[in-house]
Order: C-alpha cells, then sequence, then structure tokens
C-alpha cells in the first residue's frame, strides 16, 4: 500500500516540535540557574553579610527588560539554526556527564569562596599552582575561581559556573560569533572549505572551538589559551568529535604564536573584560597581525555602559561581586577605537542579552 504521508507537512510540524523542546531546554536551564543562584547568595550573604554592602538592588522595569532581551537572544538563536548557520543540533549541546560529575563540587568549593572574601583574598593560589610567567594581571581568583584560571579543578567546574551566572544561555551568547564569521568568509568562496584557517583566542575549554567545528565541519581550527589546565579541559571536550581536531597553543593572546595573515577568520570570547587596557590593545593588534586581509575579527564580551544607561547598577554589582577588577574600566573603553588603531574596519556591533559584538574586517 502507497503512503499518503506528505513530507511537506511533517517538516513544519518537526520544526514546530523542535523549537518547543528548544524553548523547554532553555527554560529549564533558566529556572534551574536561578533557584541555584538565589540559594547560593543567600549562604554567600550569610556567611559574608558585608557582601551585601557593596551592590544595589536592580529595579523591576531593568529585571523584566532583561528577561525580554534572554528570551530574544534564545529566538535569534534559533533562527540561526533554522537558516543553517550551525546545525539544529547544537542547540541541545549540554555538558551533562560534567554538571551530574562536577556540580556538588560547585557547592562544596563554596565555603572556600567565603573565606576568601572574609580575608579579601584576591590574589590566592595554592602552594602547587606554578605562577612563574605568567602577567601579573592575569594572577587574579577572577569570579572567585579557586586557583583562578591555572588548576584542573577550576577548568572542571568554569563552563558549569559560566552557565548558572548566565542563566543556561552562555553558549547561546557564544554562538552569535558564527553568523557574522560565516557572512566574513564569503570573502574567500574561492578558497576550498578544508583550506580555510580559523583561530579562536583565549580558547579556554573549548566551547566556542566546538561551535566552530560544528559550523565549519571542514576548516583548520586553532585555539590559543594561557591556561594549561584550561587546554587539557579543551583537548577533553573536543576529542570527542571524531572530526579533525583544533590545534591547540599554549600562549599569552598578546604575542599569539602564529604567521602574518595567516587567518581567514578570528574569534575572542570573554577575554577583553579581564584585561587591563594596554593589553586589550596588544590583544586586537595582535589579532589584526595574523588575520588575513578580507578576514573578519569578531569579539564577544560584557555589553557596555554606553549601551544601557539603565543597567549601570547591573554591571557595577558584576564588578563588586565577582572580583572582576578591568571590568569597570572595560566598560567605559572605545574598542571601536582600539580596533581602528590597530588597523581593523569595523563592520558593525550587536547587543544580545548581557553581551556584546564588534564585527571587524581587516582591509584587503
Amino acid at each position: 500500500m502507497q503512503s499518503t504521508s506528505n513530507p511537506n507537512l511533517l517538516s513544519p510540524f518537526s520544526d514546530t516540535l523542535t523549537k518547543l523542546a528548544y524553548q523547554g531546554f532553555q527554560q529549564t536551564k533558566s529556572v534551574f540557574s536561578f533557584t541555584h543562584k538565589t540559594i547560593s547568595d543567600h549562604l554567600t550573604n550569610t556567611f559574608v553579610p558585608t557582601r551585601q554592602d557593596i551592590t544595589s538592588p536592580l529595579s523591576p522595569e531593568s529585571l523584566l527588560k532583561l528577561q525580554e532581551s534572554r528570551s530574544q537572544l534564545c529566538d535569534i538563536d534559533w533562527e540561526d539554526a533554522q537558516k543553517g548557520v550551525y546545525p539544529v543540533e547544537v542547540l541541545f549541546d549540554s555538558f551533562l556527564p560534567d554538571f551530574l560529575r562536577y556540580y556538588p563540587e560547585v557547592w562544596l568549593d563554596l565555603p572556600k569562596i567565603w573565606s576568601r572574601l572574609q580575608r579579601k583574598e584576591y590574589q590566592s593560589f595554592a602552594d602547587n599552582i606554578e605562577k612563574e610567567g605568567y602577567p601579573s594581571y592575569y594572577l587574579q581568583n577572577f569570579h572567585h575561581q579557586t586557583d583562578g584560571y591555572l588548576s584542573d579543578s577550576s577548568a572542571n567546574l568554569y563552563d558549569l559556573q559560566v552557565d548558572l551566572l548566565f542563566n543556561g544561555v552562555a553558549d547561546s551568547m557564544r554562538r552569535r560569533i558564527l553568523a557574522p564569521l560565516k557572512e566574513g568568509l564569503k570573502t574567500f568562496s574561492s578558497v576550498p572549505a578544508y583550506q580555510i584557517k580559523m583561530l579562536d583566542v583565549a580558547c579556554g575549554t573549548g566551547r566556542t572551538l566546538k561551535g566552530l567545528r560544528a559550523t565549519f565541519p571542514k576548516a583548520s581550527l586553532f585555539g590559543v589559551d594561557l591556561s594549561p589546565a584550561y587546554l587539557r579541559k579543551a583537548n577533553q571536550l573536543l576529542s570527542e568529535n571524531p572530526r579533525e581536531l583544533p590545534q591547540l597553543s599554549h600562549a599569552n593572546a598578546e604575542d599569539l604564536p602564529h604567521p602574518d595573515n595567516f587567518f581567514h577568520g578570528v574569534s575572542c570570547v570573554f577575554l577583553f573584560h579581564e584585561l587591563p587596557g594596554f593589553a586589550r590593545q596588544q590583544v586586537i593588534d595582535e589579532c589584526f597581525r595574523v588575520t588575513k586581509p578580507g578576514g573578519t575579527f569578531v569579539i564577544c564580551d560584557s555589553m557596555q555602559l554606553s549601551d544601557f544607561v539603565e543597567f549601570e547598577v547591573m554591571l557595577n554589582n558584576f564588578s563588586a561581586m565577582f572580583h572582576e577588577p578591568y571590568h569597570q574600566d572595560y566598560i567605559r573603553d572605545n574598542l571601536e577605537e582600539r580596533l581602528e588603531k590597530a588597523g581593523f574596519e569595523l563592520v558593525e556591533t550587536q547587543l544580545h542579552f548581557v553581551s556584546k559584538y564588534w564585527i571587524a574586517r581587516k582591509p584587503e
């Protein structure tokens, strides 16, 4: 008997179910993150009561705007998958094995954080942590990470902690770099896909590289980071993919270990707010050096003060609560001028949820 099913009717139905599943996935992460932060903040304020004196409450209007911008981010994430910027399966990527293994450690790490907060210790590292050879600005307990970025334990907890901080949409924010990079590669349409080379600066645990691999399956990917522990974690994550592994390098982004005019696309996610101004300029200069003429450079980082004045309280709270010593300078910095000083042409800036994006091009 011949089937009377119409695949053209099934496709919209399937898309609707997939979208509902994605929305449910994001809502679950949002509720879980909110619950976690509510409990952990209450405990922290109990054990370190002075912490409450350094923050101010957000207005109901600001909270509503944040909720709306988070929903808009998820809508754009879905739309990019529908457009084919990256596979729909990427939307459901999670770190469930790490969650099940390391989530208890997030709670067990809290007493260490409380102890450092009480003693106002923000550059505290275990005795066995090697600190030689790192710039002084890097030797910080950024957002109160135990051992900063220099231990395997920190690397294991990082992605989970960041996703909790951003209400479950950390990867959605990272993925906003993918469409501009894909658009930028149209300049190199005559270059075979397997000859395309892309670099992620400050690649951390490799989650941005994982998104790049899904979007550019044939490209040669490279990553550079200053933390050996985070590079080990990145190698672990990326080795789960049977396709070509990215080439990872241990180096300072102020001195990239790559030739001039080498990459068709360069990305940098969540780095610049943790750099002093001089280092921001040096990293941008280096990214310009290694980008091919016609290539695209995309920065993703925190929104800035000039973007939403009504979020000034939130931005100030972030700096105060999470030990981000360069964040106040960053939110007032002019990265457009820094990009132009390096030689880039600014294509556009974008805002998604609490993140900002600079899309720049190296002149041909």
